[in-house]
Order: structure tokens, then C-alpha cells, then sequence
């Protein structure tokens, strides 16, 4: 599988459970049919920029580096800008449409946007929904994520 696939999981991995080391995470991406080793992980973790924060569960987890509430690593933007393959407007409601198993890790990011004029985003395979607060704040969003790509 593709690298960009890879660090999508791995994105989608760190914002649904905890997981404090390297050789954790490379294990779940075993599980998940990705050949990785340590090395690989490392370099990846790298490159998403991901840094460790305190957890629930555990001392400290994987988390998506953010500063003030808005992206700040390129590669991100980068699978943001790679994955997307769509935005549509409906009234309040925005539909993201993604590539195969890139929906999780297109909400993750648009939830780090922290737009104001959003009450929630819900993502699944291939596909984010977001709903805004009305027609002109969804519009706003929309402008703001086609800037993106």
C-alpha cells in the first residue's frame, strides 16, 4: 500500500484509540495488513509531525501537532489537498467527498481548522459531513477549504 495510505491510517489510528509507542502503532498497522516496521513508523511519525501528549489511559499518547487551533505541517495540508476529491454545498450542509478510506482523515483535519461557523463534522469512508450553522457560514467553509486545495 501507498505511503499516503499509510499515514492516513495512521492519522485515523491516533484519533480513535491511544497509542503511546512506535512499536505499538507499527504493530496495529500489522494487524491492518501494512508490512512496517519501527523505522518506517518513525519516519512517518516524523513527517505528520505528530508529537506526544498526555493521555487518559496511558502516560502519554500519538496526537496531531497543532498550534493556536489551525494546521501548521505541510504534509497535512498535503493529504488534505491529496485526498479530497470533492466539496459540495447543500443549504448548511457540506459533503466532502474522498478518496477510498481517507474520510477519517480529512475530518480529523477539518475539525483542526476549528472553523467557528461549524457545529460538527462526521466522517466515514470515503466521505465528511459538515454541518454549519447556516447557508452563508457553510458557503464561508467552502471558500475556505476550496483555498486549500
Amino acid at each position: 500500500m501507498s505511503k499516503s495510505v499509510r499515514q492516513s491510517k495512521i492519522l485515523e489510528i491516533i484519533t480513535s484509540m491511544e497509542v503511546d509507542t512506535q512499536e505499538e502503532l507499527a504493530s496495529i498497522l500489522n494487524g491492518y495488513d501494512f508490512n512496517v516496521t519501527q523505522a518506517t513508523v518513525s519516519r512517518d511519525i516524523k513527517e505528520l509531525g505528530l508529537i506526544k501528549i498526555a493521555g487518559k489511559t496511558k502516560k502519554y499518547r500519538y496526537a496531531i501537532e497543532s498550534e493556536n487551533g489551525s494546521i501548521n505541517n505541510e504534509k497535512m495540508l498535503n493529504l488534505f489537498k491529496n485526498c479530497v476529491i470533492s466539496i459540495e454545498r447543500v443549504n448548511n450542509i457540506i459533503i466532502v467527498k474522498t478518496l477510498g478510506g481517507n474520510g477519517n482523515s480529512a475530518g480529523v483535519i477539518i475539525d483542526r481548522f476549528r472553523f467557528v461557523e461549524v457545529l460538527g463534522c462526521v466522517a466515514g469512508d470515503d466521505t465528511v459531513l459538515i454541518v454549519a450553522k447556516g447557508d452563508n457560514e457553510a458557503q464561508f467553509v467552502v471558500d475556505k477549504l476550496k483555498e486549500i486545495l
